[in-house]
């Protein structure tokens, strides 16, 4: 009498299969708009609204960024990563590494908007890229009145000034 088994092979070859497939079915297409320019990746299922995770692959293709020992790097611009919640900007699954893109810009003061109704997400300037200002002072300057007389700021100084300007652009 003969015997019919199921060969284990195959049937470990179709549970991969499966496997594999319901990872695709939980990625999700989104939008980074990172330095101004749009780039469309897969994210995996999210932990929470204000997380972020892309494969380190996409970490690099959408800004430039790379996971080096010494931290998250662009060129000669190193930000370390901290040591004691390493796990909230890393992990590993689904065989990729995985990079939270959201804490990196709550780590370097980096502006973040997310829209779910278009899959997007926006980051602006990070801390280190944004002018601020050098003092409080105004610098002096001269402008005619509505009459053509001139008037200087500093003919003003120690007194209460209200500037009201306009730009057409």
């Amino acid at each position: 009498m003969k015997r019919n088994f199921l060969h284990p092979i195959p049937f470990l070859v179709l549970l991969a299969a499966a496997a594999a497939a319901q990872d695709r079915a939980t990625l999700i297409r989104t939008t980074l708009i990172y330095d101004d320019i749009a780039t469309p990746v897969e994210l995996g299922a999210p932990a929470a609204p204000d997380q972020l995770w892309v494969t380190t692959a996409d970490l690099t293709k959408a800004t430039r960024f790379e996971v080096k020992p010494q931290g998250v790097c662009r060129e000669e611009l190193c930000f370390p990563l901290p040591k004691s919640g390493r796990q909230e900007f890393l992990r590993q699954r689904a065989g990729g590494n995985w990079f939270n893109l959201a804490a990196f810009a709550r780590l370097v003061h980096q502006p973040v908007a997310h829209d779910d109704a278009t899959s997007t997400w926006y980051f602006g300037l990070r801390s280190d890229q944004r002018q601020s200002l050098t003092s409080l002072h105004a610098p002096d300057f001269t402008l005619p009145d509505p009459q053509g007389r001139m008037h200087s700021l500093s003919d003003f100084r120690g007194k209460k000034v209200l500037l009201v300007t306009w730009a057409s652009w």
